[in-house]
């Protein structure tokens, strides 16, 4: 069978009748078995997936079938499927199956996607690198000695690896356009609050957002509209009308301004090779006629400590409820109900986990709690008004997405902060809310992918999206 690079081509074969879901699912799980090696999934639904097809290819004869029709999705393991297990990587939760559908995957299945699998992912969304998993790293289909990225990184192999054609992950600080970045694909992190987090593992509530992996942008703008939009399950999702993604069109005899934060291609750690691409695409727009001016962010290196005092905080809190007492794991090694906390929590949840359990614990404790927690909020307010403010005069804000290309596997495995810095330029949106994209953007002298990243202002959507398209597209 031909390889599909999009929704629309294979919804006019399906119409045509010269290809059935069945045929795409037979040959996405023949990809995914030839590709075990990659680590990117934890469990396949190989006969629910067959089951399903049959059920929308009947649909589509019948003329009844849903928007997503032939769309084979995976699921970062954060994402609650009804009786599917879900894990998040960790052994915490060892056994544990969910007992409902996230918001957001009971919309890709009222549009007849259909889900293939879970992916694998850094503990508990954890990570830059998608090695801290209970199931081992997963690899880089580019170079199987490098990492892929994370938190997201399975989900960001399985769309880069065609074992799907689309997934969902989750963003909190980059996990979803790092990995699309050094997996040569397409990454999206919509403004906080526009898809709904019902059904997804907290890890930063007010950080966490649901993000997608694509080929393009045709399948992210379809998928977004799909999954979108306010819920009656989740108090902090927007209320705010969800736009026509898939319809929305850039308009090149509109001139347009674009900001690049002058600090991010003079930093140092970012390649030679990262900050030559980015330039190139900023002469691309300007050649195009569009204004391409650097601006001044002094407090970039705030950005980091901001994000990560803050998210450690929210994480000591929200995985405190993995104790051992109603689900998952618990350690049979203890005497007593004290024990059994401690041990159950020491032995289920990997290292990463723990050092971020701890410092969010630190941050939070009443002896440092104005020194650390109240000082990130004060400065997490003065980033996102300092970000809204370049916005205001400008259409997007476009710098790298990544400072370095795939890095190998156990690089900066002995230093938390050496991994820490593969954020560096993604945690800007995600501490402002606001929502961003990584496009590909060639490769380095190694093969590597390179990603681009442009950021708009709160819920512009649609138009970031159809500038994504029309830049990819820029020749």
């Amino acid at each position: 069978m031909k390889k599909y690079t999009s929704l629309s081509l294979i919804q006019k074969d399906l119409k045509a009748g010269s290809v059935t879901c069945t045929e795409l699912v037979d040959y996405y799980l023949t990809n995914i078995d030839s590709k075990k090696h990659l680590n990117a999934f934890l469990e396949v639904y190989d006969k629910e997936a067959r089951q399903k097809a049959l059920e929308v290819d009947q649909k589509v004869k019948n003329g009844t079938a849903g928007k997503l029709a032939g769309m084979v999705v995976a699921l970062k393991d954060v994402l609650c499927h009804t009786d599917h297990g879900l894990q998040a990587s960790s052994n915490i939760l060892e056994g544990f199956k969910s007992q409902f559908n996230g918001t957001a995957v009971q919309r890709l299945i009222d549009e007849d996607a259909i889900i293939i699998g879970r992916n694998n992912c850094d503990e508990f969304a954890m990570g830059s690198s998608n090695e801290n998993s209970a199931f081992g790293p997963v690899l880089n289909d580019a170079d199987n000695e490098r990492v892929p990225g994370g938190s997201s990184g399975g989900s960001a192999v399985a769309v880069q690896a065609d074992m799907c054609l689309v997934s969902l992950g989750s963003d909190t600080g980059g996990s979803v356009r790092q990995p699309a970045a050094f997996c040569g694909i397409l990454g999206l992190k919509p403004t906080y609050s526009r898809i709904s987090r019902h059904g997804l593992i907290a890890y930063g509530s007010s950080f966490d957002c649901i993000g997608i992996f694509s080929k393009n942008i045709e399948d992210m703008a379809i998928t977004l509209e799909v999954i979108a939009g306010k819920d009656d399950f989740d108090s902090t999702v927007s209320t705010q009308p969800v736009e026509a993604y898939s319809k929305a069109k850039f308009d090149p005899s509109k001139k347009i301004k674009v900001a690049y934060i002058r600090e991010t291609l003079e930093t140092e750690g970012i390649s030679k090779e990262i900050r030559s691409k980015t330039q190139e695409a900023l002469e691309k727009l300007k050649a195009d006629g569009h204004t391409i001016e650097a601006v001044d962010f002094p407090i970039l290196e705030y950005l980091l400590p901001t994000y990560y005092i803050l998210t450690t905080a929210e994480a000591s809190s929200n995985l405190s409820r993995f104790d051992g007492v109603k689900y998952g794991f618990r350690s049979p090694n203890t005497s007593d109900l004290e024990s059994m906390y401690k041990k159950t929590r020491t032995e289920g949840f990997g290292e990463e986990v723990k050092r971020r359990i701890m410092l969010g614990t630190f941050v939070l404790s009443a002896s440092y709690y104005d020194a650390y927690y109240t000082k990130a909020q004060k400065v997490r307010r003065i980033i996102r008004e300092q970000t809204k403010d370049i916005l205001s005069k400008y259409d997007f804000i476009i710098m790298p997405t990544t400072p370095t290309t795939a890095f190998k596997l156990g690089e900066h495995s002995e230093d938390p902060l050496e991994m820490y810095l593969a954020d560096l330029f993604t945690v800007q949106s995600s501490v402002s809310g606001l929502p961003a994209i990584s496009v590909p953007n060639g490769v380095d002298s190694g093969g590597l992918p390179i990603g681009l990243q442009i950021m708009a202002d709160d819920f512009q959507e649609d138009k970031l999206l159809a500038f994504s398209d029309y830049l990819i597209n820029l020749n």
